[in-house]
């Protein structure tokens, strides 16, 4: 198991949890002094009072919460949001209210969820021509929208 220091920077943060035993995600609670509303197709930063170390080579991500999306059209702009192992400040998450009604963000809501995951650095080699596959230059749908 992978361990990560993490630093409470609010009393009142909750620090990341799993909500079941075979979860991949952690929630992240929303750690607010007073309740941020979200007009439809606006952003706010929400603040989740915590900081991590992650360690060397890996990163964490920031990805939506189902249940927010299908029930309140509440998502992250940047998903799956990055978190580099070297950044050392508050975790904070990007809310977009893509609904058609306001959305109220309170102290301790569950508003995303995170993954620590492993990453690799990679050196570029600049050659003059990349070996051919049959898929060669295909792509933005280039296989059709078949259903089956």
């Amino acid at each position: 198991m992978l361990k990560v220091k993490i630093v409470r920077l609010d009393k009142q943060a909750i620090l990341p949890v799993y909500a079941t035993a075979h979860a991949a995600g952690m929630d992240i609670s929303a750690c607010l002094e007073a309740p941020v509303t979200l007009a439809p197709f606006s952003t706010a930063l929400i603040p989740s009072g915590f900081a991590m170390e992650i360690p060397e080579g890996y990163e964490a991500q920031l990805r939506p919460r189902s249940g927010l999306a299908l029930r309140s059209m509440i998502s992250l702009p940047n998903s799956p949001a990055t978190i580099d192992a070297d950044y050392r400040g508050e975790v904070k998450v990007i809310l977009v209210n893509y609904g058609k009604e306001p959305f109220t963000v309170s102290h301790g809501d569950r508003i995303a969820q995170m993954v620590v995951a492993r990453v690799e650095q990679v050196h570029f080699e600049e050659v003059a021509e990349l070996a051919s596959t049959v898929r060669g230059e295909g792509g933005f749908g280039h296989t059709g929208m078949g259903r089956g």
